[in-house]
């Protein structure tokens, strides 16, 4: 007997959106960080991307997908997406807000469509990593495909 597939909301909606992409399941029992999953899994550094959500003053949320290595210029994000300041999503509050857990949090297929960038240098890259929408899964596509399907756009919102 064969092991049945596991479909996350995120690969479902890439599927839907006949969108191509790859993906590997990796133990995982709590949360490791984005270095420690692209270490475990051979990845190179700069093709894996971190999800973070954010809330601004407005009370709006918004998403971003990030290199694992940065750290997101709060600044430069609230000025992309028209808010005065912006600040981390409580982490109590992840999974209520998005349908996903911390580790395993993507900006495919969240509860909601939230307003979300990709950190402009993935457009340069032939594919990336991000989380595959549960822990201890990575999905690999073109960052353009990433785009596509979370509505995102493109944006430096890193500290340079």
């Amino acid at each position: 007997m064969s092991k049945k597939e596991v479909k996350t909301n995120a690969m479902r909606i890439l599927d839907r959106q006949k969108i191509p992409y790859e993906y590997e399941e990796y133990e995982c029992e709590d949360f490791i960080d984005g270095i420690q999953t692209a270490d475990r899994l051979g990845y190179d550094h700069a093709l894996v991307y971190k999800t973070l959500v954010t809330t601004g003053r407005s009370g709006q949320h918004y998403v971003f997908v990030i290199p694992i290595e940065e750290e997101i210029d709060f600044k430069k994000a609230a000025k992309i997406v028209g808010e005065k300041s912006l600040e981390m999503l409580p982490l109590k509050d992840l999974t209520k807000v998005t349908g996903y857990v911390r580790g395993g949090c993507t900006a495919v297929g969240m509860k909601k469509q939230y307003p979300a960038v990709i950190h402009e240098a993935a457009r340069e890259l032939k594919y990336m990593y991000v989380s595959g929408g549960r822990l201890g899964m990575q999905i690999k596509l073109k960052p353009v495909d990433l785009q596509k399907a979370s509505g995102a756009s493109f944006a430096d919102v890193i500290h340079s």
